[in-house]
């Protein structure tokens, strides 16, 4: 039986690229611990939502508690705090490893050092935590040991002389995990003071009680009925249950200095829980909060409507319940002229946008329609005010307009050295500037480039996939805001502009986009009884054009030969028939719901 001693205590997190085996070493280390019996036990355990496990990443962090007895003989608690692997969810990582003292660095044997690791490891050597390389997957035959070992001496510079090397899979290797986790994991560090002071790491949504509270204690005790206080936002409530996750939540009597758990305190919104934020006692408060808290700023944006009008209300409770789980999705309510009554929603990069289109098809079995994602510009006005605008429909009046700003980003591209010339080119048509280059062995490259954030979302990741034939990983951090040519680009069907094509784009990419639009769209509205031009515009000037040509009656059919005159007298007829119509208003275009789908569908 385990008795509390911060010395027996180790709390780490795994650290690794997305598909490197970090959720199956976690499912070995929950079989060596007999945290989980064998009937209990199925493939990603922590990974609970059905979307994690089909595509083999984890969405929401999820921590586990284990009681291990050692060689020496000692039982420790383990806490294992399973972080994302992506690099949307950045923050929720740095705050994951500020709850532990180690982490577990796992590389593919076959793979190798990838982007995504490289981003979490600088996090955690930031933090100043102890780092256990790891090789996995030494079983498949691609795996290449001492290969992947000298990449993590030379690229990311740890000492790789006791390295661990494992297949998850097979459960070779294993065993060692834990023991080298007790002996080069320091304990966590004695309390200054009484005084409590919990680290808020994530949160979750538990229909019948509330947003749960997962806290790292760092000093003082928290216990059953605690008056507490957040530091961030002010906000009081009582304690109603502490506990652990062992892997499902276990009440226990409180939580002590190192210990890692959950709170209940009948929480209703998670929008109140901050991750990063501080709780302390009420009564007894700490002075100053934990460093590092941040409010989590949606960076890109789309509209969500449903293709049905009437299940607006649905997709409205389907949203506000994907929102408790997920306090940095951002919604709010949006009319389009053509698609109706929707929601313009912020997310914290492509893969959460995805994550949540596909939860709100597959949970909630709706039918709905994104519109392009679209990233925040900073506008500058003549009297001086900043105005921040991710929808065109709120394009201020280009006359009072002093300057625009962008959003750019740092981008570190991994590659074999074979596709360094296409890499250069591409770069080159994203707007891109390369800041260096370091060579990571004889087949690998790092690339560092600065990036506009809007050519990142339409399709950079696709377009590296197929140039580097899947080979290609990158990973970006935000950098700053930029001065930029951005301008709207008005899309007219027969004279009249029609807002949801409309975008805001690069001066120097106005031309193709705006060609783009109207070739698509020439494709999908319906031919009329008159001609219809269908134009990009900036400003008043039209850049680009497509004529969607009448669909007209054989008027001469009736004419069997004679002379062409009659013919000519019948066409000039129908000609002046199709202006009268036009000029009356009787032509005017409707473009039907089915052409916005295909067109967004196509974005």
């Amino acid at each position: 039986m385990f008795k509390y001693d911060t010395k027996k205590i180790r709390n780490f997190s795994i650290i690794a690229h997305i598909d490197h085996g970090k959720s199956t070493i976690a499912d070995r280390l929950l079989e060596l611990t007999h945290t989980l019996e064998k009937r209990e036990m199925k493939e990603q355990v922590l990974d609970d939502m059905e979307l994690e496990r089909e595509r083999g990443i984890t969405i929401k962090a999820h921590p586990v508690t284990m009681y291990y007895k050692a060689e020496d003989g000692e039982i420790y608690q383990i806490n294992l705090i399973d972080t994302p692997g992506h690099v949307d969810f950045t923050y929720e990582v740095s705050r994951s490893l500020s709850a532990c003292e180690g982490a577990l660095l796992v590389v593919d044997a076959g793979q190798g050092v990838q982007a995504q690791t490289m981003a979490n490891v600088h996090l955690a050597i930031e933090r100043d935590l102890e780092i256990i390389p790891l090789i996995n997957k030494i079983d498949l035959p691609t795996a290449d040991f001492e290969e992947v070992r000298r990449q993590i001496e030379d690229v990311i510079g740890l000492d790789t002389t006791n390295m661990i090397g494992c297949s998850a899979k097979l459960g070779t290797g294993t065993d060692l995990i834990l023991e080298r986790v007790i002996q080069d994991i320091p304990p966590p560090k004695e309390p200054e003071d009484d005084i409590l002071r919990g680290l808020i790491f994530d949160s979750h949504y538990d229909t019948y009680r509330g947003a749960m509270v997962y806290v790292r204690v760092i000093s003082g005790e928290i216990k059953k009925r605690d008056q507490i206080k957040m530091m961030a936002t002010g906000h009081e409530y009582e304690v109603l249950e502490t506990g652990i996750f062992a892997p499902h939540q276990k009440p226990v009597d409180s939580l002590r200095p190192g210990e890692v758990g959950y709170l209940a305190c009948n929480i209703k919104n998670t929008a109140d829980v901050k991750i990063g934020d501080t709780v302390t006692h009420k009564k007894h408060p700490a002075q100053k909060p934990l460093p590092g808290f941040k409010l989590i700023k949606p960076v890109v944006f789309a509209g969500i409507y449903p293709i049905d009008t009437s299940d607006y209300e649905t997709l409205k409770d389907a949203l506000v319940k994907l929102q408790l789980n997920d306090a940095a999705l951002h919604i709010e309510q949006e009319t389009s002229q053509a698609l109706g009554f929707g929601f313009r929603c912020g997310f914290l990069g492509l893969l959460h946008l995805e994550i949540i289109f596909q939860r709100l098809q597959r949970e909630f079995d709706l039918d709905i329609i994104m519109t392009a994602p679209s990233v925040v510009y900073r506008f500058t006005l003549s009297d001086g005010t900043v105005k921040e605008v991710d929808n065109p429909a709120h394009y201020p009046d280009p006359s009072i307009i002093e300057w625009v700003e962008e959003p750019w980003v740092k981008v570190h591209v991994m590659i074999p050295k074979d596709y360094l010339g296409v890499m250069m080119n591409l770069g080159i048509e994203k707007r891109g500037v390369c800041e260096h280059t370091e060579t990571l062995d004889e087949h690998h490259l790092l690339l560092t480039y600065r990036l506009p954030l809007s050519e990142i979302i339409s399709d950079f990741n696709d377009k590296l996939k197929s140039i580097t034939r899947g080979y290609g990983s990158f990973d970006y951090e935000f950098d700053c805001y930029e001065e930029s040519a951005v301008i709207k680009l008005e899309v007219r069907v027969n004279e009249e502009p029609v807002d949801p094509f409309s975008c805001l784009v690069h001066k120097d990419k106005a031309l193709a986009k705006g060609r783009d639009i109207c070739a698509k769209l020439k494709e999908v509205i319906p031919r009329q009884l008159f001609k219809i031009p269908i134009q990009a515009a900036i400003g008043g000037k039209i850049v680009a054009r497509e004529t969607i040509s009448a669909l007209s009656k054989n008027v001469t059919a009736k004419c069997y030969g004679g002379d062409i005159s009659r013919k000519r007298k019948l066409w000039e007829k129908q000609k002046k028939g199709k202006k009268k119509m036009k000029e009356m208003g009787i032509g005017k275009v409707r473009i039907p719901q089915e052409a916005f789908i295909k067109m967004l569908k196509t974005d």
